[in-house]
């Protein structure tokens, strides 16, 4: 099927994919713009897996400060060059992260990033609050994990849904910032300090 300049265009605006893959798009997807959309992410998330064991030793540290300046934070977001570290996508991608810190209060970067010994302590809590529920034993298994999966839901940052986008986790997000900007990018560390929190662990 013939695809038009100005479908390419459009793609192109959308999604900052090259012209010939959104040709290609286009013309796999039979001109629908929805499903060339969703196989050029298809397709960066693949390449962006292959990037993943290259070294990302430049970025940036971005600093953010919410509501007044009752919450800050502090991102460090890594990246292959310096070219892609001074682009405005990896600058805007390192503020969205620090804003999602802000908004979600992860604990930790990713699931590895949790001890050993807080994921026991996390599926002990559970399996006693199912065993007060009255659940059977049979049950209580699944519930513990499926409690644990919620944890870490929530605990660790490329879990969490993206504040803007419910349908986006920030490991999604991830993935496609990586197709974007064609280099590995590693979320390094962030700390998130509130205003009058105890320091005391």
């Amino acid at each position: 099927m013939a695809v038009s300049i100005e479908q390419i265009k459009a793609l192109r605006e959308v999604t900052g994919a090259g012209v010939l893959d959104c040709r290609k798009a286009l013309e796999q997807s039979g001109g629908d713009f929805d499903k060339a959309v969703e196989y050029l992410r298809e397709k960066g998330l693949a390449m962006a897996a292959k990037r993943a064991d290259r070294e990302a030793s430049e970025g940036v540290v971005e600093l953010y400060s919410h509501g007044n300046g009752r919450v800050g934070v502090m991102v460090e977001l890594n990246c292959e060059t310096d070219f892609v570290a001074r682009s405005e996508t990896f600058r805007s991608f390192a503020h969205e992260l620090a804003l999602q810190v802000a908004a979600g209060a992860p604990q930790y970067v990713s699931p590895e990033d949790v001890p050993a010994e807080v994921l026991e302590r996390e599926r002990s809590t559970a399996r006693l609050r199912a065993l007060d529920e009255g659940k059977s034993e049979a049950v209580v298994e699944r519930i513990v994990e499926g409690r644990l999966e919620k944890f870490l839901d929530e605990a660790c940052l490329i879990r969490q849904t993206y504040v803007r986008d419910d349908n986006l986790t920030i490991q999604k997000l991830l993935m496609e910032k990586v197709a974007a900007t064609g280099e590995n990018l590693v979320i390094r560390r962030f700390v998130r300090w509130e205003l009058g929190e105890s320091t005391a662990s």
